[in-house]
């Protein structure tokens, strides 16, 4: 008897007095596990229309899309993934369709997972996988860059290329080796050479390799909603979505360089020098 009325007591006692404490401390806890994080960060369609097949016909794919909500998520409804993650692609398909102007390349995601938010602006690692299931299947690291700071973007400002074998001829994938924080419209460096005649000190013609940086304006100023058809149930999911505009960033200033060519005749080249947002 002495024991359960020592047993009794305590049971009571941890109901009344640690039970609260419990309850209320597990309110500040992240309850989800891996496997949750997991089954939330998931892979959601993302239907585009990418223009007319060559019949005419309207063309749609499950095209590349955004592996979480992209509007925010009320504060009372926990995030996809834990704190200081971000629900991202893990992999990337590149396919071609072809199309009644031509072939074009699309990105499909495969699957994503919850990945680490760095505050740090760097190059982030980023597999696509071209010519999927044919003999020429390659799965190349092209690179990418962590997410935006509010007012700048991370943004690629050099580039490398991979040599990608196809039935009918090596392509050349442009692969991003590093970044930088830059305004959403920004000026990369982007070098040509030339030949140019000059006279050395005697007075001697000579054919030097002249290098120029013409530069190039990379970034998008586009904005607005790309929903074409939204869930008449739940407004706020989008069943189909409107391609992304192409860019408006467009060269600002420029400087002109002038040399003599092969032929004796005056070249001039003009380099961009800053970039802007076209209105």
């Amino acid at each position: 008897e002495g024991f359960l009325y020592t047993f009794f007591y305590y049971l009571i006692l941890f109901m009344l007095v640690l039970l609260p404490s419990f309850l209320l401390l597990s309110k500040h806890i992240d309850h989800r596990n891996l496997f949750t994080q997991r089954v939330c960060c998931k892979r959601q369609s993302h239907f585009v229309y990418i223009g007319q097949d060559i019949s005419g016909s309207p063309v749609s794919m499950r095209a590349r899309g955004a592996a979480a909500p992209e509007s925010p998520e009320p504060q009372s409804q926990l995030p996809s993934c834990g704190l200081g993650q971000l629900c991202q692609p893990t992999g990337m398909r590149v396919d071609r369709v072809f199309l009644f102007e031509g072939p074009r390349e699309v990105e499909v995601i495969q699957e994503c997972q919850c990945e680490l938010k760095l505050s740090q602006c760097v190059r982030v690692p980023a597999l696509k996988t071209y010519y999927s299931e044919t003999p020429y299947e390659a799965v190349i690291d092209v690179g990418g860059c962590s997410r935006s700071k509010e007012g700048f973007s991370c943004v690629p400002t050099k580039f490398d290329s991979a040599l990608v074998e196809t039935p009918n001829k090596a392509d050349l994938i442009q692969t991003v080796v590093a970044c930088e924080l830059k305004e959403s419209c920004y000026r990369v460096p982007y070098v040509e050479y030339y030949y140019e005649i000059v006279h050395n000190a005697g007075g001697v013609k000579e054919e030097r390799l002249k290098e120029i940086d013409v530069g190039r304006c990379l970034g998008g100023c586009t904005t607005g909603n790309r929903c074409l058809l939204r869930s008449p149930s739940d407004p706020e999911m989008c069943h189909l979505w409107a391609e992304r505009q192409s860019s408006s960033c467009v060269p600002q200033g420029y400087e002109s360089h002038s040399f003599v060519n092969q032929h004796g005749q005056m070249r001039t080249v003009l380099s961009i020098t800053s970039c802007l947002c076209q209105k």
